[in-house]
């Protein structure tokens, strides 16, 4: 900081704050501290002379700096002979205190420390609803462990005179063993998935957790079918936590503003060890009641489970809502230039979060004209007149698209969609440039919708269609060419991150020009 201070001194090692440093979750937390209206005037700066040779001010001099902590508030005051750090907002002094100012500053004190507990110092807007939910997420799934826990010693008879130590131990190693060897097959088989797909695998693998828990409280009720049941739920539980150990710094570095990454998963230890203390509280207060009521022990668990599990899968759900990726995969791309191509505009993270959503088992609605990035599919239909121009892709070329055919579901019915299919060694701006163009010949199939789907059922390739594709190609990619720089540019204003686009294991299949 430079201030034109006529004074000939030197304000070393000092580090002043101002309101525009105060992160944005911080000014939210304390918002109901009060204003101290006495303070403005305390603040105003005055001319009150230099300090030179001449004699010892009468008055300190006040010095146009204030720190601002949640607590008080101070100024730099100079008497001639050192510098002074006073109190201005009356919380130094003793006389002013009343019961009102001190239940309040008891209040910003006890919040601070808690927000310096459980809060990082830079984060988005969205995180503190993030947190609000993991807290109900996180309760009501450390009390429903502990209550399966339960269920599962009293099924292999921990406690009773007639159990078996051993056979037990060796049950449990065994269900160990099992569901750690399932979830590296898991991990290694849908690697990729956890970075184009990180809600839905996350969720999807969350009721996979909620299950098992399920299954685990069955175990007191079929002790026969003990090492079956708990082996199942053992899988599930091993799942799912691979997947949220995939996927937690992914979560963690989208509420990130600055480059604290360690901050933000530290603060996030601190909150999920809290979260499951009360969550530990809570079932001990069950068992307690328990206790005290064996005779409704049989059904307990077949009624408390339904409404653990519904907040607990409600607290995740929502959470993930608060969780704005900015990365770019096919299906936020598409949803980008869909907006772009519509309103001329490009969506922040926040409006492609919502749009997207979390598509649970990651059904989709059914859009006209679905984009696929990947290769041709033996199985799909290709009409004759796309064909055609697919003979005219030369080895410049980074890739090329053509209509395909496939069936759709259960039901079997033929959808009509665009395929994108990608050159090696085709970079980001050749996929953006594809997907730009893709959407600008759906936006010309969906114009004229009805005289297309005709055109693909015709068994002989027809010189009219052939004719208007080729042209529809050549608009859409002069169209694509001339915003694309534009639109590269209103992403990373918009902090989306453009260096690289994820695509899933069959986006990622590439085709070679061959010169025959």
């Amino acid at each position: 900081m430079q201030s034109t201070l006529p004074y000939p001194c030197q304000l070393s090692g000092i580090h002043f704050i101002t309101k525009e440093a105060i992160p944005i979750n911080r000014r939210l937390f304390f918002k109901t501290t009060i204003v101290f209206s006495s303070l403005r005037t305390s603040l105003d700066c005055e001319s009150d002379g230099g300090v030179g040779k001449g004699p010892r001010p009468t008055s300190p001099i006040r010095l146009p700096f204030v720190i601002r902590s949640p607590t008080k508030v101070s100024r730099y005051f100079w008497d001639g002979d050192c510098l002074q750090l006073v109190s201005v907002d009356g919380s130094g002094s003793s006389l002013d205190f009343d019961f009102n100012n001190g239940f309040q500053r008891l209040f910003r004190i006890c919040s601070s420390v808690v927000s310096n507990f459980f809060i990082p110092q830079q984060v988005t807007q969205n995180y503190m609803g993030y947190v609000k939910w993991k807290f109900l997420h996180r309760v009501f799934s450390s009390a429903l462990q502990v209550l399966s826990t339960q269920a599962m010693f009293r099924a292999i008879g921990v406690g009773y005179s007639y159990s078996l130590p051993s056979a037990a131990a060796l049950n449990w190693v065994l269900k160990d063993g099992i569901g750690r060897l399932s979830r590296c097959i898991y991990t290694a088989s849908l690697a990729s998935a956890f970075d184009t797909n990180l809600k839905r695998v996350r969720f999807s693998t969350s009721v996979l957790f909620v299950a098992s828990i399920g299954l685990e409280l069955l175990t007191p009720t079929f002790p026969q079918c003990f090492l079956l049941l708990a082996t199942i739920a053992n899988i599930a539980k091993q799942i799912s936590l691979a997947c949220y150990l995939a996927t937690r710094s992914a979560v963690h570095q989208s509420f990130a503003l600055a480059d604290n990454l360690g901050e933000i998963s530290a603060k996030a230890q601190v909150q999920t060890v809290c979260f499951d203390i009360l969550g530990l509280a809570l079932a001990a207060l069950l068992n307690l009641w328990l206790d005290c009521h064996r005779r409704q022990q049989a059904g307990f668990y077949f009624f408390i489970y339904p409404i653990f599990a519904g907040m607990d899968l409600l607290g995740i759900y929502q959470g993930l809502k608060h969780v704005h990726l900015k990365t770019l995969t096919k299906d936020r791309i598409e949803i980008i230039v869909n907006t772009w191509i519509e309103s001329g505009y490009v969506p922040s993270p926040a409006e492609v979060s919502e749009k997207e959503g979390i598509s649970f088992l990651g059904i989709k609605g059914k859009d006209l004209w679905p984009i696929r990035v990947g290769c041709l599919n033996p199985k799909a239909q290709i009409p004759k007149w796309s064909v055609k121009s697919m003979q005219h892709i030369s080895g410049e070329d980074f890739y090329f698209i053509c209509v395909e055919i496939f069936s759709n579901g259960l039901t079997r019915t033929r959808q009509h969609g665009i395929l994108l299919s990608l050159c090696e060694g085709a970079d980001t701006v050749h996929i953006f440039m594809g997907l730009l163009q893709a959407c600008y010949i759906r936006k010309a199939l969906l114009a004229n919708n009805s005289r297309w789907e005709i055109s693909t059922r015709e068994s002989n390739a027809s010189n009219s269609a052939h004719k208007e594709w080729s042209i529809i190609i050549e608009d859409s990619k002069r169209a694509a060419k001339k915003d694309l720089s534009n639109l590269i540019e209103q992403l990373c204003e918009k902090g989306w991150i453009v260096k690289s686009i994820l695509l899933t294991k069959p986006e990622q299949i590439r085709y070679s020009h061959v010169c025959d």
